[in-house]
C-alpha cells in the first residue's frame, strides 16, 4: 500500500503546481482542486475506518464522483421506491501532502453531495456528520493537517436505510470534492451575493455584499475589488478601503452600475462574471461568482412577467439520476439532456424534490432554464415510502423527517447561500406535497370536497395539518433572513387544506399540484396571489388551463425525464412518466409537448391500432402511438401528427391521403384512418402554403446490423470527458428496428472506461456495469469517460446475428 500512497501523493504535488502555481515559497490567494481522483473504497461497515493503521491495501482504487447502488445488483429485496437497488455503508480514505511551505494556510475540504449520513475525518480527528444527501458542506482541516507529512482523509457513508426515499438516491460521494487553501483573511464561504434592485436595458444596478473572514487575529487594512466583466470587457468597477476586525467576520456592500446590460433570459442568457478580489499588500482571497442582469415579476392577475415580458413557465420536474449512471451524473450528461429539454421548448424545471448540483445550476445559468430550486419532500413526520411496488403493500416511513427538527434550518440555510446567485433561480420551494392529505397531516375540512389526486376524509388519529402553516412560516423565515430577491413557493398537494392551515398563506407564490380544477376558485377566493401548475398530467387540458388564462403562471410537467425508482412490482424498475426516456431519447410525448411550447416549426407521425374515440381524443391521444409503421396487411390504423404548423398533408408511398388543417382538430392531433400497406408514410407540414417541416416513418424487416455513431470523437485525457455511443439496431435499408431487442456487447481497446450502457427498458434488471445490455425500442446508448493518458480508442460492438460496428475514437492531452 505504501507505494501507492507515494505515487497519490506526488499525484497531487503535480495538480497543486498546475492549478496553484505552487513553489518553495507559500502561494498567495485561494486555491480550488480537484480532489475526485484516486480514492480507495470499501463497501461495507470497517471498524476504526478513520485510522492510518488500518491496512486497506484490499480496497477499490477509484476515482469520485461515485454511485455504489447503481452497481446493483437489481433485487427485490430492496424497495421499489428507491429502483430494487442497494444501499448500506461504505467507507472512502485518501491520502495527500501539502507542501510545509503552505504552513499558515486555511486547509477545507468541500463536498457538493454525500447520501448519506456522511462522516468525515482528517487524520483520525472527527469533523461532524451531515444526514442529507443532497447538501453542500464544507470542513475546515486546519488544525490538524500535517504540512510536509502524509495526510489523511476517511468518510464513511450510511445508507442503510436503503428505502428512506420515494425515488432513487444512489450512494455515496455521489457529487464533486475540491480541496481549498486559503489565506487565513479570506471571503467566507458563499460570501459573495449580490442582487440587481435596478435593471432596464439602459442601465442597471449590481448590488454587491462581501463578507470577509479574518484568522489573523490582528486587526487587519484591506483592499476589497469587485469587478464586473461581460466576456473579457470591463462592464464596471468597485473599490473599497476597509479594516476588518482581528477575528470573526466583515461585512462590506459595494455598487457597481452598467450602462446598457446585456439582460439574461431564457432565450438569450446574457451572464457576467464578477471577479472580487481582497489584498492587503498581495492577494489575499480571490472568487468568481456568475451575474446575470435580469427583473422578475409575479402578478396575481396577468401572471410572471421576464425582463417586462409575459412569459408562461413551460417546465418540467426531474429527479436527479441518470439510468446507467446513478446520481454520479457527469457535467456533460447533464449539459446534453438539458439540450434536449431546450429542443422541445422547456424554459423552466423543478428540482424534484431537493438540492441539484452546482453543475447543473451552471449549466442552467448559461442555457437560459428558469429554476424553482426545491428543499425537501418531507418535514418532520414522515412520508409513505412503497417498498413492494408503488401503492403496493405496506409502505415503509423511513427518511429525512427523522433528521427534520434537528437539521433543516441549516441545511436550508447552505442550500440558500450557495445557489442565491444563480440568475437562473427564480424561486425557491419549502417543500413537496407535505400536504398529501391523510399522509400524514389531516384537516376536517377535507370531508368538504373530492380531489381527483388525494382524495380522503379526515382522520382524527393523525396529526392536525395546522402544524403545516407553523413549520412553513418558520422555514420562509429563514430564506427571508439570507435573500428577498426571490419569493418562496412550494408544491402543494391539497390547496384545500393548505388554505386552512396558514401554509398557503406563508407562501409568496403558491404551487399546485395537480389541481387544475383549484385555478379559477382559488383566484376568485384569493385575487393576490400568484399561482402556477407546480406538479401536472401531461393532458392537453392541463396545458390549456395555463395557455387560456392569463394569471396561471405556467405549468411543470411530471416529469421531463424517467428515472429510476417509484416503481411498480419487481422487475419492474424506473418510473415511465417522463416525456424523455432514462437514455435521453423523446418519446412521442415529447412531440406532443414540442407542438404545444416550441415556435420552431415541426411535424411528428405515429400509429396505433387503437381508434381514438371521440368521448376521450382529447385526453391522452398523444400517448397512444409510436413512430412505426408495421402492420397487418389491410388492417386500419391510426395515424397521428402533432405539429404546431397550419396543416399537415400525409402521404403513403408517394400518394397522397388528403391534408388536413390544426384548427379543425380540438385535441391537436390530426389523424387519419389508414389500411395499412408496406412502404413509407409520410408527413409534410406547411405554413401558409410553404414546406416547413416533414416526418415519416417505414416498414422496416428485421435486424440485420448494428449502426453506431459518435458525436464526440476526441476526448480530454482528464479522468472526466464524456462520450456518447448512440447505437441503433437496423434492417438492410437502414432503417431502425422499433421491435428489436439483441444483446450487444461493448469491446474496448484504449485509454478509455465504460461508465455504463442505457436500454431504458422498465423491467430491464441486467447489470448496469458490465459490457452487454439489451436493445429497447431498436437502441442502446453506451457512456464512455476519459483516462489520464493520451492514445487511440476502439469500440467494437457485437450482437449474435447481426453485422458488428466499430467506433474510432481519440484521448488527447
Amino acid at each position: 500500500m505504501k507505494s501507492l500512497k507515494v505515487i497519490i501523493a506526488c499525484t497531487f504535488f503535480s495538480l497543486f503546481f498546475f492549478v496553484g502555481n505552487v513553489s518553495n515559497g507559500q502561494s498567495a490567494g485561494r486555491q480550488t482542486m480537484n480532489f475526485n481522483h484516486d480514492w480507495l473504497f470499501f463497501k461495507g461497515d470497517v471498524g476504526d475506518g478513520q485510522k492510518s493503521t488500518l491496512d486497506d491495501s484490499g480496497w477499490r482504487l477509484l476515482d469520485l464522483p461515485h454511485d455504489w447502488s447503481i452497481e446493483g445488483p437489481f433485487s427485490k429485496e430492496y424497495a421499489s421506491a428507491t429502483g430494487y437497488l442497494p444501499g448500506g455503508i461504505g467507507w472512502y480514505r485518501k491520502t495527500f501532502t501539502l507542501p510545509e511551505s503552505e504552513k499558515g494556510r486555511r486547509v477545507y475540504i468541500y463536498f457538493n453531495g454525500v447520501y448519506n449520513n456522511s462522516e468525515v475525518w482528517i487524520n483520525g480527528n472527527y469533523l461532524g456528520k451531515r444526514p442529507n444527501g443532497y447538501i453542500s458542506f464544507q470542513y475546515d482541516l486546519t488544525p490538524y493537517i500535517n504540512f510536509g507529512k502524509e495526510n489523511l482523509i476517511a468518510v464513511k457513508v450510511d445508507h442503510s436505510l436503503f428505502g428512506d426515499s420515494r425515488w432513487y438516491t444512489g450512494s455515496g460521494i455521489y457529487r464533486d470534492v475540491s480541496l481549498v487553501l486559503k489565506d487565513p483573511l479570506h471571503i467566507k464561504q458563499w460570501g459573495v451575493y449580490w442582487t440587481t434592485p435596478e435593471v432596464t436595458s439602459e442601465k442597471a444596478k449590481l448590488q454587491v455584499e462581501v463578507s470577509i473572514a479574518n484568522g489573523t487575529g490582528k486587526r487587519a487594512k484591506l483592499t476589497l475589488t469587485n469587478t464586473l466583466y461581460h466576456g473579457t470587457k470591463v462592464a464596471g468597477k468597485a473599490t473599497s478601503k476597509v479594516t476588518s476586525g482581528a477575528t470573526g467576520e466583515t461585512v462590506v456592500s459595494q455598487v457597481i452600475m452598467v450602462s446598457n446590460p446585456a439582460l439574461w433570459d431564457v432565450d438569450s442568457p446574457g451572464l457576467y462574471s464578477l471577479v472580487t478580489e481582497i489584498s492587503g499588500g498581495r492577494l489575499s482571497d480571490k472568487a468568481v461568482t456568475p451575474v446575470g442582469f435580469r427583473t422578475l415579476r409575479f402578478d396575481p392577475v396577468k401572471g410572471l412577467f421576464l425582463n417586462g415580458r409575459n412569459i408562461k413557465l413551460k417546465g418540467i420536474c426531474m429527479h436527479h439520476d441518470a439510468g446507467a449512471l446513478g446520481s454520479a451524473v457527469p457535467k456533460k450528461e447533464l449539459s446534453r439532456r438539458l439540450d434536449v429539454l431546450k429542443e422541445l421548448g422547456c424554459n423552466a424545471i423543478r428540482t424534484s424534490h431537493n438540492p441539484f448540483s452546482t453543475d447543473f445550476m451552471e449549466l442552467c445559468d448559461a442555457k437560459g432554464f428558469l429554476v424553482i430550486g426545491e428543499a425537501f419532500d418531507e418535514w418532520e413526520l414522515p412520508k409513505k415510502k412503497w417498498l413492494t411496488g408503488w401503492n403496493k403493500g405496506v409502505p415503509g416511513k423511513d427518511g429525512y423527517a427523522t433528521d427534520f427538527s434537528e437539521w433543516a434550518a441549516t441545511d436550508l440555510r447552505d442550500f440558500v447561500l450557495r445557489d442565491r446567485n444563480h440568475p437562473s433561480l427564480i424561486m425557491w420551494s419549502i417543500g413537496n406535497e407535505v400536504d398529501y392529505p391523510n399522509d400524514p397531516y389531516t384537516h376536517p375540512i377535507l370531508n368538504t370536497e373530492a380531489n381527483p389526486q388525494t382524495w380522503a376524509k379526515f382522520d382524527q388519529n393523525l396529526p392536525h395539518a395546522d402544524r403545516l402553516g407553523e413549520i412553513a412560516r418558520e422555514l420562509v423565515a429563514v430564506i427571508k433572513q439570507l435573500d428577498r430577491s426571490r419569493p418562496v413557493t412550494a408544491g402543494l398537494a391539497s390547496a384545500l387544506m393548505s388554505n386552512e392551515t396558514g401554509y398557503a398563506a406563508a407562501l409568496d407564490v403558491a404551487g399546485y399540484n395537480y389541481q387544475e380544477f383549484r385555478y379559477e376558485p382559488d383566484h376568485k377566493k384569493y385575487p393576490d396571489r400568484p399561482l402556477y401548475g407546480s406538479e401536472n398530467g401531461m393532458s392537453l387540458e392541463a396545458w390549456n388551463s395555463v395557455a387560456d388564462n392569463d394569471y396561471v403562471m405556467g405549468q411543470f410537467l411530471w416529469t421531463g425525464i424517467e428515472y429510476l425508482g417509484e416503481a411498480g412490482q419487481f422487475p419492474s424498475r424506473h418510473s415511465t412518466s417522463g416525456i424523455i426516456d432514462l437514455a435521453g431519447n423523446k418519446k412521442p410525448e415529447a412531440f406532443f409537448r414540442e407542438s404545444l411550447w416550441s415556435d420552431k416549426p415541426m411535424v411528428f407521425l405515429g400509429t396505433t391500432d387503437r381508434l381514438i374515440s371521440p368521448r376521450n381524443e382529447s385526453l391522452w391521444a398523444h400517448k397512444r402511438v409510436d413512430p412505426v409503421w408495421n402492420w397487418e396487411e389491410g388492417k386500419t390504423i391510426s395515424v397521428n401528427a402533432f405539429t404546431n404548423c397550419e396543416e399537415v398533408e400525409l402521404l403513403l408511398n408517394g400518394r397522397t391521403l388528403g391534408a388536413k388543417n390544426l384548427a379543425d382538430f380540438q385535441n391537436r392531433t390530426i389523424s387519419w384512418e389508414v389500411p395499412f400497406e408496406t412502404g413509407t408514410l409520410r408527413a409534410v407540414a406547411r405554413n401558409r402554403g410553404m414546406i416547413v417541416a416533414s416526418d415519416e416513418i417505414r416498414t422496416t424487416g428485421n435486424p440485420v446490423k448494428i449502426v453506431a455513431r459518435c458525436e464526440k470523437p476526441a476526448l480530454k485525457a482528464d479522468r472526466e470527458d464524456l462520450a456518447h455511443i448512440f447505437i441503433t439496431l437496423c434492417d438492410e435499408a437502414g432503417n431502425t428496428v422499433y421491435s428489436a431487442t439483441n444483446e450487444v456487447t461493448c469491446e474496448i481497446d484504449g485509454p478509455v472506461r465504460l461508465l455504463g450502457m442505457e436500454d431504458a427498458n422498465p423491467v430491464n434488471i441486467e447489470d448496469y456495469k458490465d459490457n452487454k445490455q439489451h436493445a429497447f425500442r431498436g437502441k442502446l446508448l453506451v457512456y464512455l469517460q476519459s483516462r489520464d493518458k493520451p492514445g487511440k480508442v476502439t469500440v467494437t460492438l457485437k450482437a449474435d446475428g447481426l453485422q458488428s460496428a466499430t467506433v474510432s475514437l481519440e484521448v488527447v492531452q
